[in-house]
């Protein structure tokens, strides 16, 4: 099949600001294909903005119906990669998860759109019940019932450039405390995906316009306290790991959410950290015809690159 710029391809990106976007749009304007980037954030967006200022980015509220969605007239291919990651108000999950996917499928189908990535989560399989779980549910299920020709993705824990709330933001805690505590034993298996990778999947699934559901997990399995060990020594912190006891590391968590109404971590995030989940490792290098970076050099690249580890260490 003839590559993106062949096909003269209009893209638009939910969510764009964010870990996936921003780093899809790094490697999606190699293609020189025409980009719409939409995402609310603020700050992010004039991030993307500035990096990018070539295409077009604008700032809105997908919950709410607007002229955003007069951009997907003549779209060819759709990125649905919005998502409402962390926070403790469930309102605020519904609205972005759910609400606003609503609304953007009800964009694409009005201009016909003819194709579409939908990132979903590994959550969806998962055992823990929380907002983040609930609603990606009911998001994918919005995403498939849409009508509208589609891979549905479904990533572990992804890292990588502009990561604010994974990886990269215990790599920013680990520098800026002199310890860093770990709850209970800190034997929860991890399979962290590279997002790199992952935006490579999603170029191969809108070139070929691949079709089904596929769960894509890193190729690795680590134990969270061995990752933590590895995000130290790729960083040269100096911080102290401690193993903290988990009920007096959750009694800490919610001191914390009193005082700062938007945390990275929450008592909920934590419970879904000690959650025994396996997720299935699939063939995805052969499957969307890409490699698979291997973890040690994904955290090198993600937090040793002289311009790039800047950004995820400060954003």
């Amino acid at each position: 099949m003839a590559n993106l710029e062949q096909q003269g391809a209009k893209i638009v990106i939910t969510g764009a600001a964010g870990l996936v976007g921003q780093n899809l749009i790094a490697q999606l304007k190699r293609t020189r294909c025409q980009i719409v980037a939409l995402d609310k954030h603020p700050a992010n967006t004039a991030i993307l903005r500035e990096l990018h200022p070539e295409i077009c980015v604008l700032q809105v509220d997908l919950a709410e119906a607007g002229n955003w969605q007069d951009e997907f007239k003549d779209c060819t291919h759709l990125v649905i990669a919005h998502a409402q990651i962390g926070g403790i108000y469930t309102d605020d999950y519904i609205r972005n998860n759910v609400t606003a996917t609503a609304r953007v499928l009800e964009a694409a189908r009005a201009h016909s759109v003819p194709y579409a990535v939908s990132i979903s989560s590994s959550v969806v399989n998962s055992l823990a019940v929380d907002d983040y779980t609930e609603t990606k549910k009911q998001q994918e299920a919005l995403e498939v019932a849409s009508g509208i020709k589609q891979v549905v993705l479904r990533p572990t824990l992804m890292f990588g450039w502009f990561d604010r709330k994974h990886i990269g933001w215990l790599a920013r805690f680990m520098r800026k405390s002199p310890v860093f505590p770990i709850p209970g034993n800190g034997r929860y298996l991890r399979q962290p995906l590279y997002v790199g990778d992952f935006c490579a999947i999603i170029i191969s699934a809108l070139e070929q316009q691949i079709t089904g559901t596929y769960n894509i997990s890193g190729q690795e399995r680590v134990d969270y306290i061995d990752l933590i060990c590895a995000l130290k020594k790729v960083t040269g912190s100096r911080t102290i790991i401690l193993k903290v006891p988990y009920a007096l590391f959750k009694i800490l968590l919610r001191i914390n959410q009193i005082f700062d109404k938007n945390p990275a971590f929450t008592t909920k995030q934590l419970q879904a950290l000690v959650t025994p989940d396996i997720f299935e490792v699939i063939d995805w290098p052969a499957i969307f015809n890409v490699s698979s970076t291997p973890l040690e050099k994904a955290l090198a690249i993600t937090f040793q690159d002289p311009i790039y580890s800047k950004v995820v260490l400060e954003f």
